[in-house]
């Protein structure tokens, strides 16, 4: 089965991070949502995740994904946390796939892995992007090579279903596309 590893931080997007794990799940990915803290982990506004593990109890080895949700302060905290950077840094060189939304393509940044890469970050936060040597591009989800980068809450459905799509293909993510009504909201891209 494949896997995906959702790194929740203390102050982290409700809405991209279950988004993210309901769409995956939609599509038969395992997920585990991994707590900078364990238990509880509070969102940006004060809605609380249950998360299955810690950070401590998690190896990237066993994941075909890492995925950051964005969200402040919980961008700073991923990027603050030298685990995360270690664990995106291991992904990346390991060719799995690594995604960020909203602030959090700045975590990428800290993390080393955007030379040269395109990808795209909340509006504002465009020279974090720079800093780490990557190439801003227009786009609500942008994708470069093993790296998917959104822009924010209202693209956390259409950056799901692209972590689908490359995690368990077009046609499943095409059904879980068809299944929510994305297709009322957005248009079908190949």
């Amino acid at each position: 089965m494949t896997k995906a590893l959702v790194l929740i931080a203390p102050g982290f997007e409700e809405i991209e991070a279950s988004t993210i794990i309901d769409i995956l799940r939609r599509c038969n990915v395992e997920v585990t949502m991994a707590g900078l803290k364990t238990d509880i982990v509070e969102g940006a506004h004060k809605i609380g995740f249950k998360v299955d593990k810690s950070i401590e109890e998690v190896y990237v080895k066993d994941f075909d994904a890492v995925i950051c949700p964005g969200g402040a302060p919980g961008y700073e905290n991923l990027r603050k946390d030298r685990r995360v950077l270690s664990m995106i840094k291991e992904a990346f060189n390991s060719n799995k796939l690594v995604a960020a939304i909203c602030a959090s393509p700045a975590v990428l940044s800290d993390a080393g892995i955007l030379e040269g890469k395109s990808c795209t970050i909340y509006p504002g936060m465009e020279e974090e992007i720079r800093k780490g040597g990557g190439k801003l591009k227009r786009g609500l989800v942008v994708v470069d090579g093993n790296i998917i980068t959104s822009k924010g809450p209202a693209t956390a459905l259409p950056f799901a279903l692209k972590i689908a799509e490359r995690l368990v293909g077009k046609e499943i993510a095409k059904k879980v596309w068809k299944e929510t009504l994305a297709y009322l909201v957005l248009k079908r891209r190949s």
